[in-house]
Order: structure tokens, then C-alpha cells, then sequence
């Protein structure tokens, strides 16, 4: 809506990172992260006044990180969709930064891999997703973190999810597949959550928690599911206000 100039932008995200990295670590609003995964993070945009928001929020908290870039094709201008989607503000046409899907985590990194999504529906926004292996004393646990695409219909959500799928079921490794699956319907909160199941997985999440908001929506986009693993205590972050979603959170145990 034009209610902050770019040039305030580089102050005002540095605050952002800021207070996102004291909430993650001083225990109030959810347990001491140890892993993190951000969706829409942005790299170098005039958006975000030019900062790496994955760095430098890893850098605050001293964790690990992988980060990997969405590829925004250059000078393709977005389409209109859904009335509710359209307030995000656009990265520039010829804008030199990228967003993406990011993993930090206090534990080592291995095996990080990029999932390139099939995306037919927002051309200017490829989704992809990005995984890595960690080791939890002599353990290790395969983490997937997704970013689907809102504008898909369900068979579109869905067709992302298989390609995940497809790469969950080439590991035996206790694994977390998490992120935000812009589950914007029931309907598309349904098929979500039935297609994961139906492939071994369980989340404590129920179906309706708000984790998007706007002043007045506020609907069910993140989820985390597990499949080898115990979620012993979960939640959604709230009142914490640098994102229009809240984050989530789970306790995990990990034989």
C-alpha cells in the first residue's frame, strides 16, 4: 500500500531479523529452536532493503545454514489470482535478488538437497523445496522444507507434494517433512494431510489451526509432519508479528 519507502527498509528488516532471532532463542513465545526452516526467504531484494535474511538471521542465532534460491525468471510480470493473494508486495521485474527455502540448524548440515516443484499456474514464482540430513547424537533424521504453491488447486498442491513424496521414500532415515503447504481451504487442508498419512506420516496438527493471517483471515498453511519420530509437545507462535504467519513449532524425540 505504499506505507513504507524503500528507503526505510534496510533499518526496518534488520529489527525484523533481530527480533525474530530473540523470540527463537529466549524461550517465551516457543522452546529454544534448533532448527529452522523459512519459506520466502529473501536474498538481496529491495523488498527486504538488501539483506540475506537467511545469513544473517543464522549469524544472529550461530547456526548452520542452507539456503537455496527460487530462480525468479527476470521480467516476467505476476498475474492477478486469487483477490487474497495479491497482497504480497512483487519482487521487482528486474530486481538482481531471489527468494527461496532456507534450513538453519545449531546441528551440522549434510546432504542438502534442492527439489525443484513443477509450478504451472504462477510462472513468475517457481516453488521448490530443499532437504538435509542432521545427526542427533548417533542418529540421523532427514528434514524436507516445502514451499507449495497458494495459486495451485489441489490436484496442483498435490502434484508438489508427490515429487516431496518421491524423494521421502528414497531415505530410511527417520524423517520431517514441514513448511508452508498454503493449505488456504479446508478442502485443500484435507487432501493435504490424508496425502501424507496415507504414506506413514502423523502430525498433532489439527486441521484448521490458524498459522496465516491477515487482519482479518487467518487460516491453516503450515504444517509438520513426521514419520520415524515422536512429537512430544507442539504449538503456534504467537504473538509474534515479523511474518504474516505465525511460526510453528514441535518437540521432536528422537530414539
Amino acid at each position: 500500500m505504499g506505507l513504507m519507502s524503500l528507503s526505510g527498509r534496510p533499518e526496518h528488516v534488520r529489527r525484523q531479523i533481530s527480533a525474530a532471532a530473540r523470540a527463537f532463542t529466549e524461550g517465551k513465545l516457543l522452546p529454544r529452536v534448533d532448527v529452522l526452516a523459512l519459506q520466502e526467504a529473501d536474498m538481496r531484494t529491495k523488498r527486504t532493503g538488501g539483506h540475506h535474511v537467511a545469513e544473517e538471521l543464522a549469524a544472529e542465532l550461530g547456526m548452520h545454514w542452507a539456503h537455496e534460491a527460487a530462480g525468479i525468471p527476470r521480467g516476467v510480470k505476476p498475474v492477478k489470482r486469487q483477490w487474497w493473494l495479491d497482497f504480497e508486495e512483487p519482487i521487482d521485474l528486474q530486481d538482481t535478488g531471489d527468494t527461496g527455502v532456507a534450513l538453519l540448524s545449531r546441528l551440522p548440515l549434510k546432504d542438502v538437497t534442492r527439489i525443484d516443484l513443477p509450478w504451472q499456474e504462477c510462472q513468475w514464482r517457481p516453488r521448490l523445496a530443499i532437504a538435509a540430513t542432521i545427526s542427533v547424537g548417533t542418529q540421523d533424521v532427514r528434514i524436507f522444507n516445502a514451499h507449495v504453491d497458494p495459486h495451485a488447486a489441489v490436484d496442483g498442491q498435490l502434484a508438489q507434494l508427490e515429487v516431496i513424496a518421491t524423494q521421502t521414500e528414497a531415505t530410511t532415515l527417520p524423517t520431517i517433512v514441514l513448511g508452508d503447504f498454503n493449505t488456504l481451504s479446508r478442502q485443500k487442508c484435507i487432501e493435504t494431510r490424508e496425502f501424507l498419512e496415507a504414506r506413514g506420516y502423523t502430525t498433532p496438527f489439527p486441521t484448521g489451526t490458524p498459522t496465516w493471517r491477515t487482519t482479518v483471515l487467518k487460516m491453516h498453511a503450515d504444517w509438520i509432519f513426521v514419520r520415524g519420530v515422536k512429537i512430544e509437545r507442539w504449538g503456534v507462535a504467537k504473538p509474534l508479528n515479523v511474518s504474516d504467519h505465525w511460526p510453528i513449532w514441535a518437540e521432536v524425540a528422537v530414539e
